[in-house]
Parts: structure tokens; C-alpha cells; sequence
């Protein structure tokens, strides 16, 4: 079975590390239908696995030139903070219910970036978008919002809010879609070590899961980020969406 966990983890590493997504989520999905792993020890295995798969997307994204490293680290240190509280809250919900929950956050994520996606091209049709937000008391206080609630998504229900954390970006921080992509995964990492840290003291954590998982993941992810710039941004925006869509799925089918 090993292998094909590597195999496939490597396959979701490519569209992982192509969206910016940490992917726990998606992840999860794939442990806890595809292989047969209860919820909780999917949930913890990919949560920290989430924190590997970013730093080798968020090397590669770096080189590429796709991230805003302040942004990056503010958002992504209030994000640990939301990530660690709320982990400690999420072992305490039922299985079934928490498999429900992830998959249903999955499909709202799809479905709220799949219509601010929408929005961003009509306004984009029409006028330049106002410059990225990068300083003052505004982005302190829009930043670390962001950080917080989607670290606290993230540690709720094991997903790496990706796509909510890039609808912050895009939104509040007025950041292109490229650089959101990229300034996501360096977020991710702070959020999935805060969140893990909260798996591994409760139990949930798989350690050689995990080095199976991260075997196939960190390498998929790694070259999958290489193609962000490279393909036209209709592919970037259709799997931005797809990603959550086709984990929540697989969760409830």
C-alpha cells in the first residue's frame, strides 16, 4: 500500500503545489476514502503533512518570484495562533460529523472562490485593480484578521483553508492571483506546524503515514509550482476551484 500512497500523494503534490494550496483538505479526503484511514488520523497526518508540501512549494514559488514574504509572515504567524486553539477543539467532535464538516467547508470554499473569481474578472474587464496593500494600520489589522480565521478553519477541521486565505489576499490585500498562489504557501507553513503541534499532543498522527504521504507529496509539490506562471491563468483559476470541490466529494461519495 506504500507505494501506491506515494504514487498517488505525488499526483495531488502536482496540483497542489501548481494552485499554492497546502492541500490538507484535499489530503484528507484521499487517507480517509480512497485508502480506509479514520477521519481524525487522516485529519492530523495531513495537517502536518500540509507544513512539508508548503515549504517545498514555497522554495520553489520564491525562486519563481510569486510571493510577498511580509504578508507572507504576518498573516501566517496570526494564523498559528487561530490554527493551535482551535486544534485542540477539533478531537473532541465525532467522526462522522467531522468528516460532514470538512466536507462541507470544502465545498463552501469552492464554491465563495469560484464567485469572487467571477467578480475579479468583470472588475478587471472594466478598470486596473488599486495597488496591493503592503503597509499602514489597514493591512496590520486586514492581515491579521485573515491569518486568525483561516487558521482557525484550518485547525478546526484539518484543511488548509487555501482558498480562503487566497480570497483574503485577492480581496483585502488587493494581491494578484499569482502572488496570492504563492504568498499562500509560505502562510500555510506557520498554520501547519501550530495545528500539527495541537494532532500529535491529542494522538492523531501517523508518523510513518506521514512519511509516506510526504514521500510522494513534497516532490509532486515542488514541480507542480514550477507550471504557475508557465500555463495560461484560466487553468490556475479553474484549479483553484476544482481542488476543494473534488476533496469535499470525495468525502461525501
Amino acid at each position: 500500500m506504500s507505494t501506491h500512497i506515494i504514487l498517488v500523494m505525488f499526483a495531488a503534490g502536482l496540483i497542489l503545489g501548481f494552485v499554492g494550496a497546502g492541500g490538507s483538505g484535499f489530503i484528507i479526503s484521499i487517507l480517509s476514502t480512497v485508502f480506509g484511514f479514520p477521519i481524525h488520523t487522516a485529519l492530523g497526518t495531513a495537517l502536518a503533512a500540509m507544513l512539508f508540501s508548503s515549504a517545498s512549494g514555497t522554495v520553489s514559488h520564491y525562486r519563481e518570484g510569486n510571493i510577498t514574504p511580509r504578508t507572507g509572515i504576518v498573516v501566517g504567524l496570526s494564523g498559528a495562533f487561530g490554527a493551535w486553539i482551535c486544534s485542540q477543539l477539533s478531537v473532541g467532535i465525532d467522526e462522522t460529523k467531522l468528516q460532514w464538516m470538512t466536507a462541507g467547508m470544502l465545498f463552501l470554499s469552492a464554491v465563495v472562490l469560484w464567485i469572487r473569481m467571477g467578480l475579479a474578472a468583470k472588475r478587471n474587464l472594466s478598470q486596473p485593480g488599486p495597488a496591493a496593500l503592503t503597509a499602514g494600520a489597514a493591512f496590520w489589522f486586514r492581515a491579521c484578521a485573515i491569518g486568525i480565521v483561516c487558521g482557525a478553519l484550518s485547525g478546526l477541521f484539518g484543511i488548509g483553508s487555501t482558498p480562503f486565505i487566497q480570497i483574503g489576499l485577492i480581496t483585502l490585500l488587493r494581491m494578484p492571483i499569482s502572488q496570492a498562489a504563492g504568498t499562500t504557501m509560505l502562510i500555510i507553513i506557520p498554520i501547519a506546524v501550530a495545528g500539527g503541534a495541537g494532532y500529535y499532543g491529542s494522538g492523531h498522527l501517523d508518523l510513518l503515514l506521514l512519511a509516506e504521504v510526504l514521500a510522494g507529496i513534497m516532490t509532486g509539490s515542488y514541480i507542480g509550482a514550477k507550471f504557475t506562471k508557465r500555463l495560461p491563468l484560466v487553468y490556475l483559476k479553474t484549479a483553484m476551484v476544482a481542488t476543494p470541490f473534488v476533496g469535499a466529494a470525495l468525502l461525501l461519495f
